[in-house]
């Protein structure tokens, strides 16, 4: 049977907001995240969801709340949707990165499939747990639709993956915008890709890519989690 998935990036949160490396780092959702959240919350509200998922860090599980929109469902955590663990890189200012790891900031800007910071996962690990975890959620879910709060860099390689596209392609898979929503299908352990990035729910104002530039500059160095 068929499954939906419907997979959000996560609100805006401090590392977007002061343009630090995430990862694993538990930040807090900033006012703009907030507001998303309740942006998010109103085009969810008339979404028929069975289950709800999360990855375990605040600014994805706060993402998950919202799109409960009061129902009476309980949220599972699952540490596979979490963000790449970046290791070293985790905290640092994306434009500190390049000066301090001129090798691995390259691999993540220009090779993201060689990316793979000391202390931290690969791109292909990511890509590996992501895919592994989405195919149990639907294998779960048979019929059913799930609401799956996630992040930017886990997500897009789970995109490439959908795609079904090499991972070496990764960077022609676009950056989500934050509370950006994909709609996936799995049907025989087969994806298809429905929507991809929408975020018709926001303003101009409420969007977190209308303000920064890096998404666009595809010749330099491409920074986000």
């Amino acid at each position: 049977m068929k499954t939906r998935l419907i997979l959000v990036r996560h609100c805006e949160a401090a590392g977007n907001k002061e343009r630090y490396f995430q990862g694993h780092i538990n930040g807090q959702v900033s006012s703009k995240g907030l507001q998303q959240l309740d942006a998010l919350r109103e085009r969810m509200r008339p979404v028929h969801i069975d289950a709800i998922y999360s990855s375990p860090l605040y600014r994805a599980v706060a993402t998950a709340r919202a799109m409960l929109c009061g129902r009476k469902l309980e949220m599972q955590l699952d540490e596979r949707l979490m963000e790449i663990n970046g290791g070293v890189w985790e905290g640092k200012k994306w434009a500190d990165l390049p000066n301090l790891y001129p090798e691995q900031a390259r691999y993540w800007s220009l090779e993201p499939w060689k990316f793979s910071p000391e202390g931290g996962e690969s791109m292909p690990e990511v890509q590996a747990r992501m895919s592994a975890a989405i195919l149990d959620i639907a294998a779960r879910h048979g019929g059913q639709t799930v609401a799956i709060a996630t992040h930017g860099c886990a997500l897009r390689t789970l995109i490439c993956w959908a795609k079904g596209w090499p991972l070496e392609r990764l960077n022609e898979v676009e950056w989500c915008d934050n509370t950006g929503v994909n709609i996936i299908d799995i049907e025989d352990g087969q994806p298809t890709i429905i929507v991809e990035g929408d975020i018709s729910h926001l303003s101009h104002e409420l969007s977190t890519f209308a303000f920064q530039r890096w998404w666009k500059e595809k010749d330099s160095m491409i920074y986000d989690d």
